[in-house]
């Protein structure tokens, strides 16, 4: 494994959120928060956001904050 990887990748990720349009990522994000919160298809929304250029941690972070996270019941 390349051991520069790990900082190529996060000045890479640096780079894109210095040069994206954050306005135009925030408004997608909170589009998707209020679909999330309803019973609209998330998928073009998510769409929407990926084209802006949001994160996956990004858009992931919108739905753990609206959905929770899921954990599986434990059978004692």
């Amino acid at each position: 494994m390349d051991p520069t990887g790990y900082k190529r990748q996060v000045d890479r990720l640096a780079d894109l959120r210095r040069t994206r349009d954050n306005g135009r990522v925030g408004q997608t994000l909170d589009s998707l928060r209020i679909a999330c919160q309803g019973t609209e298809n998330t998928m073009p929304y998510i769409l929407d956001a990926v084209r802006a250029y949001a994160t996956l941690g990004e858009i992931i972070g919108v739905m753990k904050d609206v959905f929770g996270i899921y954990q599986e019941p434990t059978w004692i």
